[in-house]
Protein backbone atom coordinates (compact mmCIF):
# COMPACT_ATOMS: atom_id res chain seq x y z
CA UNK A 1 0.00 0.00 0.00
CA UNK A 2 1.04 3.30 -0.87
CA UNK A 3 1.84 5.99 1.88
CA UNK A 4 -0.46 8.60 2.74
CA UNK A 5 1.79 11.40 0.41
CA UNK A 6 2.62 8.82 -2.67
CA UNK A 7 0.42 8.21 -5.84
CA UNK A 8 -1.15 4.68 -6.16
CA UNK A 9 0.48 2.98 -9.29
CA UNK A 10 -0.85 0.62 -11.63
CA UNK A 11 1.59 -1.55 -12.81
CA UNK A 12 1.48 -1.50 -17.12
CA UNK A 13 3.20 -5.42 -16.97
CA UNK A 14 5.37 -3.97 -19.99
CA UNK A 15 8.45 -6.13 -19.38
CA UNK A 16 11.53 -3.84 -17.83
CA UNK A 17 9.12 -0.48 -17.63
CA UNK A 18 7.48 -0.72 -14.32
CA UNK A 19 11.23 -0.55 -13.01
CA UNK A 20 12.20 2.27 -14.41
CA UNK A 21 8.47 3.42 -13.33
CA UNK A 22 8.91 2.34 -9.67
CA UNK A 23 5.94 0.01 -10.19
CA UNK A 24 4.29 1.45 -12.96
CA UNK A 25 1.89 4.77 -14.23
CA UNK A 26 0.66 6.26 -11.79
CA UNK A 27 -3.50 5.40 -11.42
CA UNK A 28 -6.12 7.09 -12.36
CA UNK A 29 -4.24 9.50 -14.35
CA UNK A 30 -3.48 10.00 -18.36
CA UNK A 31 -0.35 9.70 -19.36
CA UNK A 32 0.50 10.80 -22.99
CA UNK A 33 3.39 8.79 -25.28
CA UNK A 34 4.29 10.40 -27.73
CA UNK A 35 7.27 9.78 -30.36
CA UNK A 36 7.76 9.23 -33.87
CA UNK A 37 6.86 7.27 -36.71
CA UNK A 38 7.35 3.81 -35.92
CA UNK A 39 8.71 4.64 -32.20
CA UNK A 40 6.29 2.03 -30.62
CA UNK A 41 3.63 4.08 -29.14
CA UNK A 42 0.61 1.98 -30.47
CA UNK A 43 1.96 -0.68 -29.38
CA UNK A 44 2.85 0.45 -25.87
CA UNK A 45 -1.03 1.28 -26.07
CA UNK A 46 -2.81 -2.10 -26.73
CA UNK A 47 0.07 -4.03 -24.30
CA UNK A 48 -0.81 -1.73 -21.33
CA UNK A 49 -4.61 -3.26 -21.96
CA UNK A 50 -4.08 -6.66 -22.91
CA UNK A 51 -0.95 -7.44 -20.08
CA UNK A 52 -3.58 -5.31 -17.45
CA UNK A 53 -6.32 -8.01 -18.72
CA UNK A 54 -3.79 -11.25 -18.51
CA UNK A 55 -1.98 -9.90 -15.61
CA UNK A 56 -4.19 -8.18 -13.52
CA UNK A 57 -7.78 -9.01 -14.23
CA UNK A 58 -8.69 -5.31 -15.58
CA UNK A 59 -10.83 -4.85 -18.63
CA UNK A 60 -9.89 -2.40 -21.00
CA UNK A 61 -11.13 0.32 -23.85
CA UNK A 62 -8.94 1.04 -27.01
CA UNK A 63 -10.14 4.00 -28.59
CA UNK A 64 -8.67 4.33 -32.39
CA UNK A 65 -8.64 7.31 -34.50
CA UNK A 66 -6.19 5.41 -37.56
CA UNK A 67 -6.33 2.25 -37.46
CA UNK A 68 -9.60 0.06 -37.47
CA UNK A 69 -9.93 -2.48 -34.93
CA UNK A 70 -9.73 -5.35 -37.52
CA UNK A 71 -5.95 -4.18 -37.82
CA UNK A 72 -5.82 -3.97 -34.25
CA UNK A 73 -6.95 -7.28 -33.47
CA UNK A 74 -4.50 -9.00 -36.39
CA UNK A 75 -1.54 -6.85 -35.03
CA UNK A 76 -1.68 -7.90 -31.42
CA UNK A 77 -2.56 -11.64 -32.42
CA UNK A 78 0.88 -11.60 -33.41
CA UNK A 79 2.51 -11.27 -30.18
CA UNK A 80 -0.37 -13.90 -28.62
CA UNK A 81 -3.33 -11.35 -27.32
CA UNK A 82 -6.20 -13.23 -27.62
CA UNK A 83 -8.38 -9.24 -28.53
CA UNK A 84 -11.27 -10.41 -30.12
CA UNK A 85 -11.92 -14.04 -27.25
CA UNK A 86 -11.47 -10.96 -25.08
CA UNK A 87 -13.96 -8.75 -26.71
CA UNK A 88 -16.13 -11.86 -26.43
CA UNK A 89 -15.54 -12.36 -22.74
CA UNK A 90 -16.43 -8.44 -22.24
CA UNK A 91 -12.93 -7.68 -21.07
CA UNK A 92 -11.80 -5.34 -24.22
CA UNK A 93 -13.67 -3.15 -26.23
CA UNK A 94 -12.98 -0.76 -29.13
CA UNK A 95 -14.12 2.80 -29.67
CA UNK A 96 -13.80 2.97 -33.40
CA UNK A 97 -12.95 6.85 -34.20
CA UNK A 98 -10.78 6.22 -37.61
CA UNK A 99 -13.76 7.07 -39.22
CA UNK A 100 -14.66 10.09 -37.81
CA UNK A 101 -10.67 11.13 -37.98
CA UNK A 102 -10.76 10.48 -42.03
CA UNK A 103 -13.77 12.81 -42.09
CA UNK A 104 -12.62 16.24 -44.24
CA UNK A 105 -15.82 18.13 -44.16
CA UNK A 106 -15.79 19.42 -40.32
CA UNK A 107 -12.20 20.61 -40.14
CA UNK A 108 -11.72 22.77 -37.02
CA UNK A 109 -15.44 22.02 -35.96
CA UNK A 110 -14.86 17.97 -34.53
CA UNK A 111 -17.13 17.20 -31.40
CA UNK A 112 -15.39 15.70 -28.41
CA UNK A 113 -18.36 15.81 -26.53
CA UNK A 114 -19.81 12.52 -28.77
CA UNK A 115 -16.48 11.17 -28.40
CA UNK A 116 -16.42 11.26 -24.60
CA UNK A 117 -20.10 9.98 -24.28
CA UNK A 118 -19.25 7.07 -26.03
CA UNK A 119 -15.73 6.06 -24.15
CA UNK A 120 -17.65 6.66 -21.13
CA UNK A 121 -20.29 4.47 -22.10
CA UNK A 122 -18.39 1.75 -22.78
CA UNK A 123 -15.75 1.92 -20.03
CA UNK A 124 -18.90 1.76 -17.69
CA UNK A 125 -20.13 -1.00 -20.03
CA UNK A 126 -17.51 -3.57 -19.24
CA UNK A 127 -16.26 -2.00 -15.80
CA UNK A 128 -12.84 -0.83 -17.79
CA UNK A 129 -9.37 0.07 -15.50
CA UNK A 130 -7.75 1.20 -18.16
CA UNK A 131 -7.59 2.94 -21.50
CA UNK A 132 -5.83 3.96 -24.70
CA UNK A 133 -6.46 6.01 -27.13
CA UNK A 134 -4.44 6.04 -30.17
CA UNK A 135 -3.56 8.93 -31.66
CA UNK A 136 -4.62 12.02 -30.79
CA UNK A 137 -2.54 13.72 -33.85
CA UNK A 138 -5.20 11.69 -36.25
CA UNK A 139 -7.99 14.47 -34.65
CA UNK A 140 -5.69 17.34 -33.65
CA UNK A 141 -4.63 17.92 -36.94
CA UNK A 142 -8.12 19.06 -37.90
CA UNK A 143 -7.01 22.45 -35.53
CA UNK A 144 -5.42 25.53 -36.95
CA UNK A 145 -5.57 27.03 -33.38
CA UNK A 146 -3.58 25.58 -30.83
CA UNK A 147 -5.78 27.19 -28.00
CA UNK A 148 -8.49 24.79 -28.95
CA UNK A 149 -6.28 22.02 -28.90
CA UNK A 150 -5.29 22.98 -25.23
CA UNK A 151 -9.11 23.01 -24.09
CA UNK A 152 -10.00 19.90 -26.16
CA UNK A 153 -6.79 17.54 -24.96
CA UNK A 154 -8.06 19.05 -21.20
CA UNK A 155 -11.60 18.03 -22.21
CA UNK A 156 -10.28 14.07 -22.62
CA UNK A 157 -8.05 13.90 -19.89
CA UNK A 158 -10.26 15.74 -17.33
CA UNK A 159 -13.20 13.04 -18.23
CA UNK A 160 -11.11 10.11 -18.49
CA UNK A 161 -10.03 10.90 -14.92
CA UNK A 162 -13.47 11.70 -13.91
CA UNK A 163 -14.33 8.12 -15.05
CA UNK A 164 -11.83 6.84 -12.57
CA UNK A 165 -9.61 4.84 -14.91
CA UNK A 166 -5.97 5.31 -15.74
CA UNK A 167 -5.28 5.93 -19.58
CA UNK A 168 -2.78 6.35 -22.05
CA UNK A 169 -2.83 8.57 -25.02
CA UNK A 170 -0.66 8.30 -28.07
CA UNK A 171 0.56 11.44 -30.31
CA UNK A 172 3.30 12.27 -32.74
CA UNK A 173 6.57 13.85 -32.70
CA UNK A 174 8.17 15.85 -35.59
CA UNK A 175 12.01 14.60 -34.52
CA UNK A 176 13.46 12.65 -32.02
CA UNK A 177 15.22 15.41 -29.61
CA UNK A 178 13.49 18.53 -31.01
CA UNK A 179 10.28 18.97 -28.43
CA UNK A 180 8.58 16.49 -26.80
CA UNK A 181 5.39 16.49 -28.58
CA UNK A 182 3.72 17.40 -32.04
CA UNK A 183 2.04 20.72 -30.93
CA UNK A 184 4.03 21.54 -27.84
CA UNK A 185 1.68 22.21 -25.35
CA UNK A 186 0.57 18.49 -24.89
CA UNK A 187 3.21 17.73 -22.18
CA UNK A 188 2.02 20.55 -20.13
CA UNK A 189 -1.53 19.60 -20.60
CA UNK A 190 -1.21 16.02 -18.71
CA UNK A 191 0.15 15.35 -15.68
CA UNK A 192 2.39 12.20 -17.16
CA UNK A 193 4.23 12.05 -20.46
CA UNK A 194 6.70 9.55 -21.78
CA UNK A 195 9.08 9.79 -24.79
CA UNK A 196 9.69 6.83 -27.12
CA UNK A 197 12.60 7.47 -29.36
CA UNK A 198 13.84 5.18 -32.47
CA UNK A 199 17.54 7.42 -33.10
CA UNK A 200 19.78 6.09 -36.31
CA UNK A 201 23.27 6.19 -35.03
CA UNK A 202 25.88 4.37 -37.17
CA UNK A 203 23.99 3.33 -39.53
CA UNK A 204 22.01 0.94 -37.07
CA UNK A 205 18.76 2.06 -34.71
CA UNK A 206 18.86 2.60 -30.88
CA UNK A 207 15.44 2.57 -29.49
CA UNK A 208 15.11 4.33 -25.59
CA UNK A 209 11.87 5.21 -23.47
CA UNK A 210 12.40 8.25 -21.41
CA UNK A 211 9.92 9.12 -18.37
CA UNK A 212 9.93 13.09 -18.99
CA UNK A 213 7.63 13.81 -15.85
CA UNK A 214 5.18 11.63 -13.44
CA UNK A 215 3.72 14.51 -11.80
CA UNK A 216 3.38 14.68 -8.01
CA UNK A 217 5.29 10.66 -8.28
CA UNK A 218 9.06 9.43 -8.38
CA UNK A 219 10.44 7.87 -11.64
CA UNK A 220 13.76 6.97 -12.83
CA UNK A 221 15.03 9.23 -15.48
CA UNK A 222 17.36 9.22 -18.51
CA UNK A 223 16.44 7.48 -21.43
CA UNK A 224 16.46 3.16 -21.37
CA UNK A 225 17.43 1.10 -23.78
CA UNK A 226 14.47 -0.78 -25.05
CA UNK A 227 13.58 -3.51 -28.25
CA UNK A 228 10.44 -4.72 -29.81
CA UNK A 229 10.45 -8.26 -29.89
CA UNK A 230 8.42 -10.44 -32.17
CA UNK A 231 6.96 -12.66 -29.20
CA UNK A 232 7.28 -10.31 -26.20
CA UNK A 233 6.61 -6.95 -27.61
CA UNK A 234 7.99 -4.04 -26.09
CA UNK A 235 11.30 -5.07 -23.75
CA UNK A 236 13.17 -2.42 -21.39
CA UNK A 237 16.89 -3.42 -20.86
CA UNK A 238 16.86 -3.76 -17.08
CA UNK A 239 20.08 -2.84 -15.53
CA UNK A 240 22.12 -3.45 -12.32
CA UNK A 241 20.27 -1.83 -9.35
CA UNK A 242 17.05 -3.62 -11.03
CA UNK A 243 18.72 -7.23 -9.81
CA UNK A 244 19.10 -6.67 -6.02
CA UNK A 245 19.77 -10.35 -4.28
CA UNK A 246 19.67 -11.18 -0.58
CA UNK A 247 23.11 -12.86 -0.63
CA UNK A 248 26.55 -13.23 -2.83
CA UNK A 249 28.01 -16.74 -3.36
CA UNK A 250 30.89 -18.28 -1.61
CA UNK A 251 30.80 -21.74 -3.65
CA UNK A 252 33.72 -21.96 -6.35
CA UNK A 253 33.62 -23.57 -9.83
CA UNK A 254 36.33 -24.75 -12.30
CA UNK A 255 37.66 -22.84 -14.54
CA UNK A 256 38.49 -25.87 -16.77
CA UNK A 257 42.65 -25.14 -16.49
CA UNK A 258 43.89 -26.15 -13.01
CA UNK A 259 46.79 -23.86 -12.98
CA UNK A 260 44.39 -20.34 -14.02
CA UNK A 261 42.36 -22.01 -10.84
CA UNK A 262 44.65 -21.43 -8.52
CA UNK A 263 45.73 -17.73 -10.12
CA UNK A 264 42.19 -17.09 -9.39
CA UNK A 265 42.32 -18.07 -5.73
CA UNK A 266 40.65 -21.44 -6.15
CA UNK A 267 38.14 -20.54 -9.29
CA UNK A 268 35.56 -18.68 -9.65
CA UNK A 269 32.60 -17.72 -7.49
CA UNK A 270 29.49 -19.07 -8.73
CA UNK A 271 27.85 -16.18 -9.06
CA UNK A 272 31.06 -13.89 -10.82
CA UNK A 273 31.44 -12.66 -14.53
CA UNK A 274 34.66 -12.87 -15.64
CA UNK A 275 36.33 -11.00 -18.61
CA UNK A 276 39.21 -12.68 -20.10
CA UNK A 277 40.71 -10.38 -22.71
CA UNK A 278 43.74 -11.01 -25.05
CA UNK A 279 45.38 -10.52 -28.01
CA UNK A 280 44.13 -12.36 -31.50
CA UNK A 281 45.67 -16.04 -31.56
CA UNK A 282 46.17 -15.97 -27.30
CA UNK A 283 43.61 -18.36 -26.56
CA UNK A 284 40.71 -16.95 -25.94
CA UNK A 285 38.57 -19.25 -27.61
CA UNK A 286 40.10 -22.08 -25.85
CA UNK A 287 39.43 -21.00 -22.22
CA UNK A 288 36.34 -20.98 -23.19
CA UNK A 289 35.68 -24.57 -24.22
CA UNK A 290 37.80 -25.56 -21.55
CA UNK A 291 35.42 -23.83 -19.20
CA UNK A 292 32.46 -25.17 -20.78
CA UNK A 293 34.23 -29.05 -20.69
CA UNK A 294 34.64 -28.23 -16.53
CA UNK A 295 30.61 -27.42 -17.24
CA UNK A 296 29.71 -30.90 -18.25
CA UNK A 297 32.29 -32.45 -16.03
CA UNK A 298 30.71 -31.61 -13.34
CA UNK A 299 26.94 -32.41 -14.10
CA UNK A 300 26.18 -28.43 -15.00
CA UNK A 301 24.70 -26.71 -18.07
CA UNK A 302 26.42 -24.36 -20.05
CA UNK A 303 25.34 -22.36 -22.73
CA UNK A 304 28.36 -21.07 -25.18
CA UNK A 305 27.55 -17.74 -27.86
CA UNK A 306 30.17 -16.84 -29.99
CA UNK A 307 29.81 -13.91 -31.96
CA UNK A 308 33.05 -14.42 -34.43
CA UNK A 309 32.83 -17.86 -36.03
CA UNK A 310 30.03 -20.67 -36.98
CA UNK A 311 28.88 -23.64 -35.31
CA UNK A 312 31.43 -25.71 -37.69
CA UNK A 313 34.49 -23.70 -37.22
CA UNK A 314 34.21 -24.03 -33.73
CA UNK A 315 33.29 -27.16 -33.73
CA UNK A 316 36.94 -28.03 -35.75
CA UNK A 317 38.70 -25.94 -33.76
CA UNK A 318 37.92 -27.74 -30.67
CA UNK A 319 38.40 -30.85 -32.66
CA UNK A 320 41.93 -29.62 -32.46
CA UNK A 321 42.29 -29.97 -28.64
CA UNK A 322 40.73 -33.20 -28.07
CA UNK A 323 36.82 -31.68 -27.35
CA UNK A 324 34.13 -32.71 -29.29
CA UNK A 325 31.11 -30.81 -29.27
CA UNK A 326 28.12 -32.68 -30.98
CA UNK A 327 29.35 -34.95 -28.15
CA UNK A 328 28.70 -32.44 -25.47
CA UNK A 329 25.70 -31.17 -27.00
CA UNK A 330 24.58 -34.42 -27.18
CA UNK A 331 24.33 -34.66 -23.51
CA UNK A 332 21.91 -31.80 -23.59
CA UNK A 333 24.01 -30.18 -20.98
CA UNK A 334 25.55 -27.83 -23.57
CA UNK A 335 23.67 -25.43 -26.11
CA UNK A 336 25.68 -23.48 -28.77
CA UNK A 337 24.20 -20.74 -30.31
CA UNK A 338 26.70 -19.12 -32.83
CA UNK A 339 25.84 -16.07 -35.40
CA UNK A 340 27.43 -12.89 -35.98
CA UNK A 341 26.44 -9.30 -34.41
CA UNK A 342 25.01 -8.01 -38.06
CA UNK A 343 22.36 -10.58 -37.98
CA UNK A 344 20.27 -8.20 -35.63
CA UNK A 345 20.47 -5.49 -33.44
CA UNK A 346 22.12 -5.10 -30.27
CA UNK A 347 18.64 -4.98 -28.16
CA UNK A 348 17.48 -8.39 -30.13
CA UNK A 349 21.15 -10.37 -29.75
CA UNK A 350 19.95 -9.11 -25.59
CA UNK A 351 16.02 -10.72 -26.17
CA UNK A 352 17.21 -13.86 -28.01
CA UNK A 353 20.35 -14.03 -24.81
CA UNK A 354 18.17 -13.80 -22.27
CA UNK A 355 15.21 -16.02 -23.80
CA UNK A 356 17.97 -18.83 -23.96
CA UNK A 357 19.39 -18.21 -20.45
CA UNK A 358 15.71 -18.55 -18.68
CA UNK A 359 14.85 -21.45 -21.51
CA UNK A 360 17.49 -23.58 -20.90
CA UNK A 361 18.74 -22.56 -17.46
CA UNK A 362 22.42 -23.16 -17.75
CA UNK A 363 24.77 -22.90 -14.53
CA UNK A 364 27.79 -21.69 -17.03
CA UNK A 365 27.70 -19.05 -19.78
CA UNK A 366 30.52 -18.02 -22.18
CA UNK A 367 30.18 -15.11 -25.02
CA UNK A 368 33.27 -14.98 -27.38
CA UNK A 369 33.44 -12.28 -28.21
CA UNK A 370 32.18 -8.91 -26.94
CA UNK A 371 34.23 -7.21 -29.39
CA UNK A 372 32.13 -8.44 -32.58
CA UNK A 373 29.29 -6.57 -30.83
CA UNK A 374 31.70 -3.59 -31.28
CA UNK A 375 30.88 -3.93 -34.70
CA UNK A 376 26.49 -3.38 -34.56
CA UNK A 377 26.97 -1.22 -30.70
CA UNK A 378 27.83 2.22 -29.80
CA UNK A 379 29.84 2.51 -26.63
CA UNK A 380 26.98 3.32 -24.58
CA UNK A 381 24.94 0.42 -25.84
CA UNK A 382 27.35 -1.95 -25.77
CA UNK A 383 27.82 -0.36 -21.77
CA UNK A 384 24.18 -0.19 -21.07
CA UNK A 385 24.51 -4.20 -23.14
CA UNK A 386 26.68 -5.83 -20.16
CA UNK A 387 25.00 -4.14 -17.53
CA UNK A 388 21.64 -5.73 -18.56
CA UNK A 389 23.48 -8.99 -18.80
CA UNK A 390 24.55 -8.93 -15.52
CA UNK A 391 21.24 -8.32 -14.31
CA UNK A 392 20.19 -11.14 -16.03
CA UNK A 393 22.83 -13.60 -14.93
CA UNK A 394 23.93 -12.53 -11.64
CA UNK A 395 20.36 -13.14 -9.68
CA UNK A 396 20.48 -16.92 -11.30
CA UNK A 397 24.20 -17.34 -10.04
CA UNK A 398 24.91 -18.15 -13.77
CA UNK A 399 28.91 -17.95 -13.46
CA UNK A 400 29.70 -15.98 -17.08
CA UNK A 401 33.47 -15.78 -18.78
CA UNK A 402 33.32 -13.26 -21.68
CA UNK A 403 36.03 -13.02 -23.54
CA UNK A 404 37.54 -9.63 -25.63
CA UNK A 405 39.82 -9.68 -28.48
CA UNK A 406 41.19 -5.67 -27.75
CA UNK A 407 43.86 -6.43 -25.69
CA UNK A 408 44.17 -5.08 -22.26
CA UNK A 409 42.07 -1.98 -22.64
CA UNK A 410 39.35 -4.18 -23.73
CA UNK A 411 38.41 -1.77 -26.20
CA UNK A 412 40.60 0.57 -27.87
CA UNK A 413 37.89 2.08 -30.24
CA UNK A 414 35.97 3.24 -27.20
CA UNK A 415 36.48 6.43 -25.33
CA UNK A 416 38.42 5.62 -22.49
CA UNK A 417 35.86 6.50 -19.50
CA UNK A 418 33.78 3.65 -21.37
CA UNK A 419 36.22 1.36 -21.47
CA UNK A 420 37.05 1.17 -17.74
CA UNK A 421 33.27 1.12 -17.40
CA UNK A 422 32.95 -1.70 -18.79
CA UNK A 423 35.80 -3.29 -17.57
CA UNK A 424 34.98 -2.17 -14.03
CA UNK A 425 31.49 -4.34 -14.41
CA UNK A 426 34.12 -7.55 -14.33
CA UNK A 427 34.20 -9.39 -10.95
CA UNK A 428 37.63 -10.99 -12.66
CA UNK A 429 39.92 -9.76 -14.97
CA UNK A 430 42.40 -11.67 -16.74
CA UNK A 431 44.86 -10.95 -19.69
CA UNK A 432 46.46 -13.38 -22.02
CA UNK A 433 48.65 -11.44 -24.57
CA UNK A 434 51.39 -12.44 -27.21
CA UNK A 435 54.73 -11.05 -27.59
CA UNK A 436 57.93 -12.17 -29.41
CA UNK A 437 61.19 -13.12 -28.13
CA UNK A 438 63.99 -14.59 -29.48
CA UNK A 439 62.09 -14.94 -33.24
CA UNK A 440 59.15 -16.64 -31.60
CA UNK A 441 55.33 -15.86 -30.19
CA UNK A 442 55.27 -16.41 -26.74
CA UNK A 443 52.15 -15.85 -25.02
CA UNK A 444 51.27 -15.10 -21.00
CA UNK A 445 48.96 -14.39 -18.71
CA UNK A 446 48.07 -12.65 -15.64
CA UNK A 447 45.14 -11.78 -13.07
CA UNK A 448 44.87 -8.32 -13.09
CA UNK A 449 41.80 -8.79 -10.18
CA UNK A 450 39.53 -10.90 -8.54
CA UNK A 451 37.48 -9.36 -6.56
CA UNK A 452 37.36 -10.73 -2.92
CA UNK A 453 39.72 -13.26 -2.50
CA UNK A 454 43.01 -13.65 -2.84
CA UNK A 455 44.94 -14.30 -6.14
CA UNK A 456 48.08 -14.71 -7.81
CA UNK A 457 49.72 -11.13 -9.31
CA UNK A 458 52.35 -13.16 -11.08
CA UNK A 459 52.34 -13.15 -14.46
CA UNK A 460 53.06 -16.69 -16.52
CA UNK A 461 54.06 -17.95 -19.47
CA UNK A 462 51.33 -19.78 -21.34
CA UNK A 463 51.81 -22.43 -24.01
CA UNK A 464 49.03 -24.36 -26.30
CA UNK A 465 49.42 -27.49 -27.78
CA UNK A 466 47.32 -30.34 -29.03
CA UNK A 467 45.90 -31.08 -25.67
CA UNK A 468 45.05 -27.58 -24.82
CA UNK A 469 46.30 -24.52 -22.65
CA UNK A 470 48.95 -24.79 -20.05
CA UNK A 471 50.21 -22.28 -17.95
CA UNK A 472 53.70 -22.46 -16.48
CA UNK A 473 55.83 -20.73 -13.74
CA UNK A 474 56.42 -17.03 -13.04
CA UNK A 475 57.86 -15.17 -16.24
CA UNK A 476 61.64 -13.58 -15.60
CA UNK A 477 64.34 -11.55 -17.13
CA UNK A 478 61.78 -9.01 -18.99
CA UNK A 479 59.67 -6.03 -17.86
CA UNK A 480 56.50 -4.34 -19.49
CA UNK A 481 55.03 -8.15 -20.77
CA UNK A 482 51.91 -6.86 -21.09
CA UNK A 483 52.69 -3.75 -22.76
CA UNK A 484 53.17 -3.25 -26.41
CA UNK A 485 56.82 -3.57 -26.35
CA UNK A 486 58.54 -5.78 -23.57
CA UNK A 487 62.03 -5.39 -22.79
CA UNK A 488 64.19 -7.88 -21.90
CA UNK A 489 66.04 -7.29 -18.58
CA UNK A 490 67.87 -10.42 -18.77
CA UNK A 491 68.21 -12.14 -21.85
CA UNK A 492 69.49 -15.13 -20.63
CA UNK A 493 65.64 -15.55 -19.42
CA UNK A 494 64.18 -18.36 -17.74
CA UNK A 495 60.43 -18.90 -16.03
CA UNK A 496 61.40 -19.55 -12.57
CA UNK A 497 59.68 -21.84 -10.06
CA UNK A 498 59.01 -18.82 -7.12
CA UNK A 499 55.74 -17.64 -7.04
CA UNK A 500 55.06 -13.48 -6.96
CA UNK A 501 55.35 -11.82 -3.35
CA UNK A 502 52.32 -13.17 -1.33
CA UNK A 503 48.65 -12.77 -2.58
CA UNK A 504 46.85 -9.67 -3.22
CA UNK A 505 42.96 -9.50 -2.74
CA UNK A 506 41.16 -6.82 -4.81
CA UNK A 507 38.14 -5.20 -3.11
Amino acid sequence: MPGRNEIERIPTGISGFDQVALGGLPAGRSTLVTGTTGSGKTLFAVEFLARGIRGFGEAGVFVTFEETPTDIRRNAASLGFPVQQWEADGKWAFVDASADAGETSTIGNYDFSALVARIEHVVRRIGARRVSLDSLGAIFNRFNDIGKVRSELFRIASSLEALGVTSVLTAERSAEHDGVSWYGIEEFVLNNVIILRNVLQQERRRRTIEIVKFRGASHRTGEWLFAIDPQEGIVVMPLAFLASRERASQDRVSTGIAELDEMCGGGLYRDAIALLSGSIGAGKTLTGLSFAAAALTAGERCLFYTFDETREQLGRNAAGWGLDLDAMEATGRLRIVAEYPEVASLEDHFIRLRRNVVEFAPNRMVIDTLSALERVATPRALLDFLIALGAVLRPREVTTLLTSATGAHLASSLAPATAVEITSLADVTILLHDFEHAGEIQRAIAVVQARGTAHDTSIRQVTIDGTGMHIGERLRGFSRILAANPLVEDPRWTTAPERSQGPRTDG
